[in-house]
């Protein structure tokens, strides 16, 4: 039976990063580089809402996208540097290069050409958001309980001003995100509502997202005490265990004196001293 690999279906969406099986370097930068990435899929939606509602101005948001295109030329650069294959890193990361070529005429002066590189913002997102599910995949694995979090904060963050640029009822970011964390919990406590379609569709899937996140918030939880409880069962074995081996050694230490004392005892009894003969001398006087 074949297994599905979602590494391929990224490989082949050019959203591939840094594959498992390159040196430990460029994976360490790798990883590095997705902190600042994750900022920049932040700010993409918080850029997307305020350019949305109109505050902000055009030359705010061409800077912004200015700014998110030398992000992914630094992190293309960088990494295609530091893999041992570099036509295989750019081959399963050509957005990367899709989203380099489309945001040169900007630099040119084409301003023409930025709702172009605009729209790449989905895609960008998209790229981020399936890293931080490989990575949410990967702490379940590991039972990394501060990752969790930060992984359901992001979530929750992200889903806020989505809901509040795409859904009327919902006015700001904070009611955005306030939403979002009754929502992901499943208490729903009905005081902020979206109305539009395109909101309800989008709260169907943070519903689902909810039940996985919230699986995986328990599961961490779990291992993580289980973890402390067992750390502590391991360091009273492990002090178990060198009481234990103290003791052999005093014992074989004990064991090694009675031996030579045995020892002593049986070359005695087979040679003993030889007695003095009497003094003659003194008898005849």
């Amino acid at each position: 039976m074949l297994k599905f690999d979602p590494r391929t279906l990224l490989n082949a969406a050019g959203l591939g990063g840094v594959a498992a099986d390159e040196n430990a370097e460029a994976q360490r930068w790798g990883h590095l580089l997705e902190i600042p990435m994750l900022f920049v899929a932040i700010w993409i939606l918080i850029s997307w809402y305020l350019e949305h509602k109109g505050m902000i101005t055009p030359e705010m948001g061409l800077m912004t996208d200015v700014v998110i295109w030398l992000m992914f030329v630094v992190e293309t650069i960088v990494l295609a540097r530091l893999v041992d294959n570099p036509t295989r890193y750019l081959k399963h990361n050509w957005l990367n290069l899709f989203i380099i070529a489309a945001g040169v005429p900007i630099l040119w002066g084409h301003s023409n050409m930025a709702p172009m590189l605009r729209t790449l913002r989905m895609l960008i997102l998209l790229r981020l958001l399936l890293r931080i599910s490989g990575d949410a995949r990967a702490l379940l694995a590991r039972h990394n309980l501060g990752t969790t979090l930060m992984v359901s904060f992001v979530v929750l963050l992200m889903s806020g001003f989505i809901i509040a640029g795409i859904d009327p009822a919902i006015k700001t970011p904070w009611q955005g995100i306030w939403w979002a964390w009754v929502t992901v919990t499943t208490v729903g406590y009905g005081d902020v509502v979206p109305s539009s379609w395109t909101g309800k569709a989008f709260a169907a899937l943070l519903i689902l997202m909810g039940i996985g996140l919230f699986s995986m918030l328990t599961a961490s939880f779990s291992a993580f005490f289980i973890a402390q409880d067992e750390k502590e069962v391991l360091d009273a074995e492990h002090e178990n265990i060198e009481r234990l081996r103290q003791l052999e050694e005093r014992l074989e230490r004990i064991e090694g004196q009675l031996e030579h004392a045995v020892e002593l005892l049986e070359v005695h009894s087979k040679h003993p001293p030889p007695t003095r003969a009497p003094d003659d001398s003194r008898e005849q006087n």
